[in-house]
């Protein structure tokens, strides 16, 4: 695959490519700052593919299976177009309950039986770890694509990119980065701040107190030395926050109702409330949205999530062709 001229990442070589032939993608702490500059510059020769030719054949002849335990549209939808512009062919399972699972037939079992007939698995899983039991278990790559509350690091891959082409590559460092809504059980945010622990910047949580950062994560991040700040008001951080990034409050992770109903209002991002916001910053989310971004703020610049959507496919591109040796 020929480097393009004018990407703004660093150059990429073969050698680095084989550090990811058949490997597993199951959390954003295998990466480091260098991976990202790798998968960038991948990622950022999709689109430019893309652009031009529509699709290719550098995955012809290989096989994804998406096995999704969790409904999905963006994220389902987004790795099979990765795999057909790609050229390679899907095996789509997204209603799990109605296969062999609903028999009693275990993860790693339903796994070993997938890899038979794929060359990738992409796992969607309701509890945490899942992806890692997956991977154990696998002799073909498994990418995780969310393990309940845990992680989806090919969701903060792509968020990333998104702030590296939206605000510019070297822009990163001395950013303010302000995360705001569902915190606790928000899986996004949470592989999110693990990924950007690796530049120099500000990390803002905006939340009702019972949907804060994990500890755990909040003490990993710290560890890297990041400055982080917890708030339940937006309108003291938003006129410093260079990327927004907004979270659904998710109604079918809380066990009580109740404490759903307290919350799911708490934030609204509307054109008056992004007033207070710089001109040159970007509002996030990974979607489906609610009521907490409103559909008036859709057509003002800053407003990033749809765009953030179509950058998702370049960065799955990237990893489906680095797992199979072809990037």
């Amino acid at each position: 695959m020929p480097t393009d001229p004018q990407s703004p990442y660093l150059p990429f070589g073969e050698n680095k490519n084989a550090d990811w032939y058949g490997k597993d993608i199951i959390s954003v702490k295998q990466f480091s700052r260098a991976d990202l500059e790798y998968v960038f510059g991948v990622a950022h020769e999709m689109r430019g593919m893309v652009e031009r030719v529509g699709t290719f054949d550098l995955l012809k002849g290989k096989i994804l299976a998406n096995l999704f335990y969790e409904p999905s549209t963006r994220t389902s939808s987004s790795f099979t177009a990765a795999m057909e512009r790609l050229g390679g062919s899907v095996i789509p399972i997204n209603e799990v309950k109605y296969s062999s699972v609903s028999k009693g037939e275990s993860l790693p079992d339903t796994i070993r039986t997938l890899e038979c007939y794929a060359d990738v698995i992409v796992l969607r899983h309701p509890e945490t770890g899942s992806a890692a039991i997956a991977a154990k278990a696998a002799r073909k790559p498994i990418i995780n694509a969310g393990d309940g509350v845990g992680e989806h690091p090919t969701q903060a891959l792509l968020d990333a990119f998104t702030i590296f082409e939206e605000l510019g590559a070297g822009q990163v460092d001395g950013m303010t980065v302000t995360m705001l809504g569902d915190l606790k059980y928000g899986r996004t945010v949470h592989s999110l701040a693990r990924l950007l622990s690796l530049f120099k910047v500000r990390l803002n949580y905006v939340s009702p107190d019972i949907l804060k950062m994990p500890k755990e994560v909040m003490d990993e991040v710290g560890a890297k030395g990041i400055p982080q700040a917890e708030y339940s008001s937006l309108e003291k951080v938003l006129p410093e926050t260079d990327v927004l990034y907004v979270t659904r409050v998710q109604k079918e992770r809380f066990e009580d109702p109740a404490d759903y109903e307290k919350v799911k209002g708490a934030y609204v991002i509307d054109p008056a409330v992004m007033k207070a916001a710089k001109q040159e910053m970007i509002v996030m989310h990974p979607l489906p949205r609610v009521t907490e971004i409103s559909t008036d703020f859709d057509d003002d610049p800053r407003a990033a999530y749809f765009r953030q959507m179509e950058y998702g496919l370049y960065v799955r591109m990237a990893l489906l062709a680095m797992v199979l040796g072809k990037a």
